[in-house]
């Protein structure tokens, strides 16, 4: 009995609105089973004019519902496509060790490697092996301060949500007997998610910010920050896993994506890769169907997949805690005393159980009483480690690599850093202007002989005078050059 309501609680709906959250902007398609397929049967786009983070929930709320009054949708159950730049995200190595260990592993790992308690975040791994059998995993984190905001938007807007997911993954197709990599690629009104996945699971995870430019009421996408970011993603991956990527999809709308295409094909030739525009054509074997504008969607694809049943990978949703079932017995009058019996023989048997429990519990508890005091004090002082275990290094690695390199920049600004990224406390990406040629080699000149630095290269310039240059190098702590 209870096994049968567990099946048609699981069922998936008959239909479902899929949502995509960006900013300021809200689009969703209300998709239907019909039959042996799918159909759209509406689908709306809108422009929020307040944050569903930061505002009060209850008149953005309102603000969403207003727009689906408008487009006629009446529909409550959603899955809602989340924004990449919502996430915190975290590659690991899995060591050797017991399966049933490898969840308590992956959750001290995200503890260290994340600036929050793991009880404050929502969760979600993808997994997956290497070529040589070393087994890898990908940890995706959001706060849960953040999703709860957005659950008090969507009852305020009247929508129960099914399901919270990433939009990238949503559009990613996998095959998990092809051990081929993809690059996925997702153009949005302000940034470019990026995602890069094999038929075993997700290798990587980043939101490009600054990668689309507004110039007046045109948009149009950095291919050279983009392409850079690209090289600089596969290479921060082991080399078994970036020698598997074959391939670069860019999905989102046709204006933006196909100029894209144009502008990366021969940088991405460069690397070994192809590209080309990303379209889905069938899900779990089911054909894709398409609104109007024909175009493929991250909340077409999230719809389609969880009325499908077809997960995307990642699963953000916090658990709902449901009440019990209520269960009826009824008993004939001719069963009623053997009942009662029986009841009264259950009767004793569970009054001597908790008086012996109840003994037991007031030993622990006077044991209790006696260690309270050490351990309420312990626990203070876990919780002050977890809150400030972000800035406990005193060693402060990311303002010496700062230091180091303002002081091989001239004081004169004849060479000035517009813009300076720290990976892992590793590998570091400098982009800004010099006066000239000249001024630009002495800095360079000046940088390499810094004991810590190694294999610095020069990824771009342009231009005389002033020159635009682009750099990149390794921070080796405690080296020293031969």
């Amino acid at each position: 009995m209870f096994e049968m309501m567990s099946l048609t609680k699981n069922r998936p709906p008959n239909s479902l609105i899929g949502l995509k959250l960006e900013r300021n902007r809200l689009e969703g398609v209300v998709l239907r089973r019909n039959g042996g397929g799918l159909q759209v049967q509406r689908s709306f786009q809108a422009s929020l004019s307040l944050d569903p983070l930061t505002n009060d929930p209850e008149l953005v709320g309102r603000e969403i519902r207003n727009h689906l009054n408008e487009a006629g949708v009446r529909e409550r159950r959603c899955a809602v496509c989340l924004p990449l730049s919502w996430t915190l995200t975290l590659q690991t190595k899995v060591p050797e060790i017991p399966e049933g260990d490898v969840s308590s592993f992956l959750g001290i790992e995200a503890e260290k490697g994340f600036p929050y308690s793991p009880e404050d975040l929502s969760m979600s791994t993808s997994r997956y092996g290497a070529p040589g059998g070393e087994q890898h995993a990908t940890i995706v984190a959001i706060p849960l301060n953040q999703l709860n905001a957005l659950q008090r938007v969507l009852k305020a807007a009247q929508l129960k949500p099914l399901s919270f997911s990433l939009a990238i993954s949503a559009l990613q197709t996998s095959n998990k007997e092809d051990a081929a990599g993809v690059i996925s690629l997702l153009v949005g009104e302000n940034n470019v998610e990026l995602e890069v996945s094999s038929g075993k699971g997700v290798l990587a995870l980043r939101s490009l910010e600054g990668a689309v430019e507004t110039e007046g009421n045109q948009k149009q996408v950095d291919a050279d920050l983009v392409a850079r970011e690209i090289k600089i993603t596969l290479g921060q991956l082991p080399r078994v896993l970036s020698e598997t990527v074959r391939r670069i999809q860019v999905f989102g709308r046709p204006e933006m994506v196909n100029p894209l295409v144009k502008e990366i094909r021969d940088r991405a030739a460069n690397m070994g890769l192809t590209v080309e525009a990303g379209g889905i054509q069938q899900i779990n074997g089911f054909p894709l169907p398409l609104p109007m504008d024909k175009s493929v969607s991250p909340a077409l694809s999230m719809a389609a997949r969880h009325l499908l049943g077809h997960s995307t990978g990642f699963e953000f949703l916090p658990p709902t805690v449901s009440a019990w079932p209520k269960t009826l017995a009824r008993f004939s009058s001719r069963k009623l005393f053997s009942a009662g019996a029986a009841g009264g023989a259950i009767a004793l048997l569970v009054g001597g159980m908790f008086f012996v429990q109840h003994l037991k519990l007031s030993s622990l508890q006077k044991r209790w009483r006696a260690i309270q005091p050490k351990v309420t004090k312990l626990e203070s002082l876990q919780n002050q480690i977890r809150k400030f275990r972000p800035w406990f290094d005193d060693s402060l690695p990311t303002l010496t690599i700062m230091r180091k390199l303002t002081e091989t920049f001239p004081v004169d600004g004849d060479v000035y850093a517009s813009r300076v990224e720290v990976k892992d406390l590793s590998v570091i990406t400098c982009t800004g202007k010099a006066k000239d040629y000249a001024s630009f080699q002495k800095m360079m000149e000046q940088l390499r002989a810094v004991k810590e630095v190694a294999d610095l290269k020069q990824d771009q310039l342009q231009g005389n005078s002033p020159l635009q240059f682009s750099i990149n190098f390794r921070w080796v702590e405690g080296a020293s050059h031969d």
